[in-house]
Formats: C-alpha cells, structure tokens, sequence
C-alpha cells in the first residue's frame, strides 16, 4: 500500500457516512454500511488510488472482503480522519482476479 494511502488510513478514527450514498449503495447494490465498514478490518485489504476521480478530492478504492466473505469493491475519501465511502459494490471479475492474486501473495 502506497505511503500517503497509509497515513491517511493508519490515521483515521472512523466512518462518515452520507446519507445519500448510504441509500444509493443498498438501492443499487445491496451493500450496507455494515459491510462497507467490515473490508477495512478484514485481510487481505487492497487499496489504491482513484486518480480518475481525484479531481476535487483524493479518492481511493478497497478492495476486500465482508466477514461472511463477500467481496465488494469501495470506492471512498478520507475527510477530517473519517472515512467517507461513495460508493460500495460487487467486485468485478477483473478486480476479483487482482484481489484472489493479493490474497495468494499474503
């Protein structure tokens, strides 16, 4: 994981969550805040840069998995030491393959 990403992980206290993102994520794609909060503490924990979205903010991506093993792809920012997710979903195929590689690595 990439030096900056880290810091701003290793300093975070918790979660901040937008309540019109909360409802698009369950709407769109099943996924609760519960669940969303869950990648963060489960290994292994893949996260990059969102450099395609970056432009206001820095944004970053998870990719994890649930405790019950679902694995969701997270996109979020830090703000203020809190986790903002903006959008939470099934891992694609490609994001599978790159997740299932990590975890062999571990």
């Amino acid at each position: 994981m990439d030096k900056v990403i880290n810091k701003h992980l290793y300093n975070c206290t918790g979660f901040d969550w937008d309540e019109g993102n909360t409802t698009k994520n369950w709407l769109k794609h099943k996924v609760t805040p519960s669940e969303c909060e869950q990648v963060f503490f489960n290994q292994p924990l893949v996260v990059q840069d969102d450099l395609k979205h970056s432009k206001n903010e820095y944004r970053y991506y998870a990719l994890g998995q649930t405790d019950l093993k679902r694995t969701l792809f997270v996109a979020f920012t830090v703000l203020n030491n809190l986790i903002r997710v903006i959008s939470a979903r099934e891992m694609s195929r490609k994001e599978r393959r790159a997740y299932n590689n990590e975890q062999k690595n571990t």
